[in-house]
């Protein structure tokens, strides 16, 4: 089954591109789009994306998609939404999925010049406030799960004590994954550890977008490579791409004694396995073909979904949107902890619905102001528009 590229939409390359790009065949396939702000072989978050259209295809029968990848300024500087989406809808596309909060305005802007599209932005959330068409639906998976477990490790694995945090730029969902990190970090450290909690250092650096662009971001292989020199001896990341495993494993070849846990993508711990704790990922896949399906039987409704993971087993390729693969450096004792902490989240988003574990209180942001009181749960609502990092956490809130 042929997958179409699509490419930048200049006239010059649309001309060129006539030459080898075949037509679409007119079958009753149901074609839908991505439209991925990285590369497809990222082996971080567009990957993912791309990895589940593929999904879809293979279980869903007579279905195909086109994709455009890496639409972003550096990348792609002539393209936009609107082109990106003329061209796929001319291929026969009648869902498009916009797969990064960065497309969120600019998708509701084209939806409403294609309301017979159904389009669906991951990670947005215009549908809950209203202020989304009717044709744009959203969607993304309870990642704040995966960092808790991510945090765990970290504070299990740590023996300086000392953590950092390499984030993207600075949103609401940046900051309260970060935040999910810092308390599966800080609990771990003193339930399983007893340590104290405010000996646990934290530190959260933001390159300034979801991977580098040079002369934009901060570099995050120079970031990565000062939170080692500083002193801490795991990296945690959140960002689409691989660079803090890869400094971790450059920096264990010349016999330090660092680790780190990638994200996104469920093989990134391949990098370097051998400072791999484990990585947090999405699995887009099934989540994918229920809307795809729901679409091709003209049963698609606007939603705004919110999808944890399947806790029968969060790694169940057709099951669980989000998971946890554990790193070949994560073993022995460490390794028991964190599959009782696995365990315990799991009992407790059953026994606590609508809740996410360790967000209770006593539970304050950066600057003093209570987010909870003893024994209260954070509402969830509350969570997903974190203003600030949470007390104990070193790095900017905006």
């Amino acid at each position: 089954m042929k997958h179409k590229t699509l490419f930048t939409l200049s006239l010059l390359a649309a001309f060129a591109l006539l030459a080898v790009i075949p037509v679409l065949a007119q079958d009753e396939d149901f074609i839908f789009g991505i439209v991925l702000v990285g590369p497809r072989n990222d082996r971080g978050w567009s990957q993912a994306h791309y990895e589940a259209a593929e999904y879809v295809t293979e279980t869903v029968p007579g279905t195909d998609f086109v994709y455009f990848e890496s639409l972003n300024p550096a990348d792609s500087p002539e393209s936009t939404l609107r082109d990106v989406v003329n061209e796929m809808v001319a291929q026969g596309a009648t869902l498009i999925l916009t797969t990064s909060d960065e497309f969120e305005e600019d998708t509701d802007v084209v939806a409403v010049e294609f309301p017979d599209t159904m389009f669906v932005n991951i990670s947005g959330d215009n549908v809950l406030t209203g202020e989304a068409p009717s044709n744009v639906g959203n969607l993304m998976g309870q990642m704040e799960w995966g960092k808790l477990i991510a945090g765990c490790a970290a504070g299990l694995k740590t023996d300086t004590g000392s953590i950092g945090y390499l984030g993207p730029l600075i949103n609401a969902e940046t900051r309260r994954l970060a935040s999910s990190a810092y308390l599966g970090a800080r609990y771990c450290w003193e339930h399983y550890r007893g340590e104290d909690p405010a000996e646990l250092d934290f530190s959260v650096t933001w390159i300034g977008f979801w991977f580098n662009i040079p002369g934009v971001t901060l570099d995050p292989t120079e970031e990565t490579n000062t939170f080692y020199d500083s002193g801490a001896d795991v990296v945690i990341s959140g960002i689409d791409t691989t660079e803090a495993i890869v400094v971790a494993g450059q920096r264990h070849a010349a016999d330090e004694t660092v680790y780190a846990i990638p994200y996104d993508f469920a093989g990134a711990c391949e990098e370097a396995p051998d400072v791999c704790l484990g990585v947090p990922y999405f699995n887009w896949g099934p989540a994918y073909a229920d809307l795809v399906e729901s679409a091709q039987l003209n049963e698609w409704e606007q939603s705004w979904e919110w999808i944890g993971p399947d806790w029968d087993d969060i790694n169940n390729p057709d099951t669980s949107v989000v998971g946890f693969v554990t790193g070949p450096a994560m073993v022995g004792r460490n390794l028991d902890n964190l599959e009782e902490f696995i365990d315990d989240l799991a009992g407790y988003s059953r026994l606590v619905p609508n809740a996410f574990a360790l967000w209770s209180g006593p539970l304050n942001l950066q600057d003093g102001t209570e987010l909870a009181s003893n024994g209260q749960n954070v509402d969830v609502l509350d969570v997903w528009y974190l203003g600030q990092l949470l007390e104990g956490m070193a790095g900017a809130s905006e």
